[in-house]
């Protein structure tokens, strides 16, 4: 453990980002599940919804840094893919 008052800091501050960066993934991942069982079914009106919830979800997360950003603009590529056809 740091000994010092700066390096004590750093060491909350990473754990703060370590916890909320674990949240905005597991966000992310429930958005593309979600808008992968829309996809599934046949008809569904609410396909376009997740997709626009999910693409803005994984754009402001590959913005923040907790995915690099080719990442992020890999999955929204494959889910417009997947969406369009």
């Amino acid at each position: 453990m740091a000994n010092h008052k700066q390096a004590l800091k750093r060491h909350r501050q990473s754990q703060q980002r370590r916890v909320r960066n674990r949240a905005l993934k597991r966000r992310m991942a429930n958005c593309i599940k979600a808008f992968e069982g829309s996809a599934d079914a046949p008809g569904s009106d609410s396909k376009a919804v997740e997709l626009r919830e999910a693409v803005s979800l994984i754009a402001r997360v590959g913005a923040k840094g907790v995915i690099p950003k080719k990442r992020a603009s890999r999955k929204i590529s494959r889910l417009m893919r997947l969406h369009n056809g």
